[in-house]
């Protein structure tokens, strides 16, 4: 009896549930890399244009 309850221990961890969608995350990524990118190349174009 005791194995019976041990392998219903082991099938309830196992039990796999639907992971969240990450798509607001990797949007947000996004946006701050593309600010990022944007927010060097104005940096750059004006240090650039100071010389």
């Amino acid at each position: 009896m005791k194995s019976h309850y041990k392998q219903a221990q082991v099938s309830e961890r196992t039990e796999h549930k639907p992971e969240p969608s990450l798509r607001g995350t990797f949007a947000s990524v996004l946006l701050v890399g593309l600010f990022l990118v944007i927010s060097w190349v104005a940096v750059f174009l004006l240090f650039i244009s100071r010389q």
